[in-house]
């Protein structure tokens, strides 16, 4: 029964997708006798944690009662207080949960301050990798710093992403560009390159129809500064577009686009070009745990071969544009000798039907254990 009421918790959970960063996405669940009385999930803006949004509900039931929640209950002083002291008030006699929080602040000792108070604990591994899952966002910034990053792509099943010439329509299904809408929202910012923007004059904006709870971030890599006033980015603007630049950049550009509303910022990697790790830095410095990159072929290959890529997502549509000027998912010098082939790992196939699948796989990375360039 308890693997029934995690599952209960996990499903809360992931009600808040989109609307509890910087904090995780937790849900909670009071049983007492064998009957759910409290439920709850975190939502950042409303500040109570899932625990106590559960407890509340429960009310006078929670004493005795049993909790079930997808994370550690935390243990210190933040924007509310400590959830572990609200599980002692309220009279919780067991807490089982899917996790441990990897929160440095938490770590344990959520754990250790209720089995002080007499309250017995449990982690069940059962629901530990959907757990997981879930928050890996969160756990990966709060063991490196910096966000979680996704390179997304549509793709034919010959590797193109773009024809020489005409490049009206889509690659996927509505189907498939749906489901790219639900990674926009579960994403803190999204990333692009000016050619992108030059070509296709994209929003990039979250389609999903779900609430948020901070803004999606749209940042364009613009060594020039050519990013036009007009486009659709910032004529929507409202101080949610980031301008990732060089110091070869005019100086009247720079102030046009921050009048209009943008951020700029001069980043200079090499030949001329931005500086993605620099700006992943930035990004998990200004608190930002997830960067989703959906650009052309010469960022996507910057994006991989930076290291800065955590996991791809690639959309692949039952078709072939075939030829040798048709772009590849990844362009740029690319790597010369089979054996030095950028590796993948943890590789789940999603079928989007009737005819399309994704990709989706980790980037087998030769940074340390702490996450180090």
């Amino acid at each position: 029964m308890d693997q029934d009421y995690l599952a209960q918790a996990l499903e809360l959970a992931k009600e808040g997708i989109g609307q509890t960063s910087p904090n995780p996405a937790v849900g909670a669940v009071v049983v007492r006798d064998g009957v759910v009385v409290g439920r709850g999930f975190h939502v950042y803006a409303l500040k109570k944690h899932a625990e106590i949004v559960a407890l509340e509900e429960a009310g006078e039931l929670a004493r005795g009662a049993g909790l079930y929640v997808t994370l550690e209950p935390c243990s210190h002083q933040g924007r509310t207080g400590p959830c572990a002291d609200a599980v002692i008030a309220a009279g919780i006699r067991k807490v089982t949960a899917a996790m441990e929080d990897p929160n440095p602040l938490v770590a344990g000792e959520g754990f250790r301050k209720l089995r002080t108070a007499g309250i017995e604990t449990q982690l069940d591994d059962r629901h530990a990798a959907a757990a997981r899952k879930l928050n890996e966002a969160y756990i990966h910034f709060m063991k490196t710093r910096r966000p979680f990053v996704t390179l997304k792509s549509a793709v034919t099943l010959d590797g193109k992403i773009a024809a020489p010439y005409d490049n009206d329509g889509w690659i996927t299904s509505e189907r498939a560009r749906a489901h790219v809408q639900t990674l926009r929202h579960a994403s803190d910012c999204i990333l692009t390159g000016i050619g992108t923007v030059l070509a296709d004059n994209c929003l990039l904006n979250d389609r999903s129809g779900l609430p948020r709870g901070r803004p999606l971030l749209r940042i364009v890599l613009d060594s020039q500064l050519r990013l036009p006033l007009a486009s659709k980015m910032m004529a929507g603007c409202r101080n949610d577009v980031l301008v990732v630049t060089t110091s070869a950049a005019g100086a009247d550009r720079k102030s046009a686009l921050e009048q209009a509303g943008a951020e700029v910022v001069v980043m200079d990697g090499k030949d001329g070009r931005t500086d993605l790790r620099a700006l992943v830095n930035w990004l998990g410095g200004r608190g930002y745990q997830s960067l989703m990159i959906e650009a052309g072929s010469l960022v996507n290959w910057a994006a991989l071969e930076s290291e800065v890529t955590d996991r791809i997502f690639f959309y692949y549509a039952p078709k072939i544009l075939g030829g040798l000027q048709s772009l590849p998912v990844a362009g740029g010098k690319g790597r010369h000798r089979r054996r030095d082939a950028i590796q993948l790992e943890n590789v789940t196939l999603h079928h989007i039907p009737p005819d399309e699948f994704a990709v989706e796989a980790y980037l087998r990375k030769l940074t340390d254990v702490h996450g180090n360039y």
